[in-house]
């Protein structure tokens, strides 16, 4: 399989995943229209992924780009190719979907458990650790079902069009240099000094084995959402 992937930012690319598409043989275009390319089609891919980017609000005046973006996210919805959205990405196909997408109580970064829906379609542990980094938050799209919560977000993610869509609020893609890159190049999350779901920087490299223990999650994601039964 060949799949496009859409990055937002230098220094939050798609880290693991691309590490995973590599070993499972498939190949992967990545662009960038955020710095002005053009949208690439989807004939030319069996699948789209959206990688995390800008925080705040989705303003489609301060980011003229989000139009073009916006339209091709669409017209994979309307599609029947896998399409995997990951924070940023994940709130532009939630609010695609007719959810509300808005800022989040208290920001959340570093390693925070999540608790799987009862009901959701995706065989993941019923409780993991996983990697955070959002303010912003999405609501349930309609015709969704949930994937899971962490105490400082109710939903971590969501499954639409039998698993077909896939959006994700945590990071099950961080390793070690991916959140180094963030953390070197990337600005507290507003509202840091207020929130009780902040770690520090040494508290999310304590314990290397988080970001190995990440690795079968993404699989096991990753290997469902290409052979979801709409794909």
């Amino acid at each position: 399989m060949h799949l496009h992937l859409l990055q937002h930012s230098p220094h939050q690319g798609p880290a693991r995943l691309a590490d995973w598409l590599s070993s499972m043989g498939h190949s992967h275009t990545v662009f960038h229209l955020d710095a002005g390319e053009t949208p690439p089609r989807l004939t030319d891919c069996d699948a789209l992924v959206v990688l995390d980017g800008p925080v705040g609000p989705l303003d489609d005046t301060a980011q003229p780009w989000l139009k073009r973006e916006r339209k091709l996210i669409a017209r994979a919805l309307d599609s029947h190719k896998p399409l995997l959205g990951i924070g940023f990405g994940a709130r532009l196909i939630a609010e695609e979907l007719g959810a509300v997408v808005s800022r989040g109580t208290q920001a959340e970064t570093g390693w925070h458990r999540v608790v799987l829906a009862p009901e959701s379609p995706l065989d993941l542990p019923e409780q993991f650790n996983a990697f955070m980094w959002h303010r912003e938050v999405f609501a349930l799209p309609e015709d969704a079902l949930p994937l899971g919560s962490s105490e400082a977000s109710p939903l971590q993610g969501f499954s639409w069009d039998a698993r077909r869509v896939v959006g994700l609020l945590c990071h099950l893609e961080a390793t070690r240099e991916s959140v180094e890159a963030l953390l070197a190049n990337e600005p507290l999350l507003d509202g840091s000094e207020r929130s009780p779901h902040i770690q520090s920087s040494e508290a999310m490299f304590a314990d290397p084995q988080r970001f190995i223990h990440l690795a079968p999650l993404l699989d096991r994601l990753l290997s469902q959402w290409l052979r979801s039964p709409a794909g």
